[in-house]
């Protein structure tokens, strides 16, 4: 059985889990700030895990089950999608991505939800985020523990994902084992650092639309208090606190609703990330979605997940026994950019940019 591991890149910290013969022999969590200014930190840990047969790498808006032998300068930029020489909180990454090939570590790079064939393409229209590669991990993981809850094969699994992370909320439909819809965290409801996604003539007022852009106006910076906790802002009671919080909890049940929409029979509304964690926000969430389906929250253990799922769909990419988990997602049929449907004025531009970086 191969022995492998899965990483989870958030914003606020590195998940690592580690699978051998489908049990965890390693589950660690580091500060994103800490990998992205040594990643030499990482590394270390996944070369001390002893022989890997595979690593599922933080692979941003993803690539189609890429080795990361084959990743250069435009694979980079597709995964990445920098904003130019500014700095973002993606800053990093890259070096990340050096110091794993010169460590000469099997690493695989894997899909965004875009790069999936099992999302029509007229839910990707002008989109380039309906789920980037750490969301496809979470589903991965959610297929697997709602298989094994209700005892139905991988390929029968139904449910809507909502993942609450400490900057993006995405929403991900999946229906016969795969993904066929999804809300991404910088086009879908509002997280706890993201505004979701932008009102065009925001965007035109605000002028300069980039990473650090995208990575505010959520609840925190609504309630005044970007570089708060989220159980500091679950412990205000004051007007504005309940607003943000309120618009949070009505942004998923509303991107749920829009789900349902496409995917009609869910069994079950099933929540994951850093925020269900906590109470406040997950009994919020449940009696607003409880309406549309039966609510269940994730468990994954120490880690996040997305990097036990992570590791699940390495498992299978080294023919494990989650091959057959891949396979229902479709997961070696993943095809093109993040930038192939883009349709709008400049379009063209930012598709040559992606291709050559000019």
């Amino acid at each position: 059985m191969p022995r492998v591991v899965g990483i989870d890149p958030g914003t606020h910290s590195f998940d690592v889990c580690g699978l051998a013969d489908g049990e965890a022999f390693l589950e660690r969590s580091l500060p994103s700030s800490l990998v992205t200014a040594h990643p030499e930190t990482l590394v270390e840990v996944l070369l001390d895990a002893g022989p890997l047969n595979l690593i599922a790498g933080p692979s941003g808006y993803g690539l189609p089950c890429l080795p990361i032998d084959s990743v250069g300068d435009r694979e980079l930029r597709l995964m990445l999608l920098p904003s130019g020489s500014q700095e973002s909180p993606l800053k990093g990454l890259s070096r990340l991505v050096t110091s794993l090939r010169e460590a000469r570590l099997p690493v695989v790079f894997l899909p965004g939800a875009i790069h999936l064939p099992t999302v029509p393409a007229r839910r990707k229209l002008n989109r380039v985020d309906i789920g980037t590669a750490d969301k496809v991990c979470s589903a991965a993981y959610a297929i697997d523990d709602e298989s094994r809850r209700l005892k139905v094969p991988w390929g029968e699994t139904a449910f809507v994902l909502v993942e609450l992370g400490y900057a993006f909320t995405a929403v991900l439909s999946v229906a016969a084992g795969r993904i066929v819809s999804g809300q991404g965290g910088s086009s879908g409801p509002m997280g706890y650092l993201a505004a979701g996604a932008l009102d065009g003539e925001a965007a035109c007022l605000l002028g300069r639309v980039a990473k650090d852009t995208l990575f505010s106006g959520g609840a925190a910076f609504v309630a005044g208090a970007p570089e708060a906790a989220p159980a500091e802002l679950l412990a205000r009671d004051d007007d504005v606190a309940l607003m943000a919080r309120a618009a949070l909890v009505e942004g998923v049940a509303r991107a749920v609703a829009a789900e349902l929409a496409v995917a009609p029979a869910p069994r079950e509304i099933l929540l994951s990330g850093r925020l269900v964690r906590l109470d406040g926000f997950r009994d919020a969430l449940a009696a607003a979605l409880s309406r549309f389906a039966p609510v269940q929250r994730l468990h994954s253990g120490a880690v996040k997940e997305a990097a036990r799922g992570a590791a699940l769909i390495a498992d299978g990419l080294a023919g494990g026994s989650y091959r057959g988990l891949v396979e229902a997602m479709r997961l070696r049929e993943a095809r093109g950019t993040a930038v192939d449907h883009l349709y709008m004025a400049g379009a063209n531009e930012a598709k040559e940019w992606a291709a050559n970086g000019h």
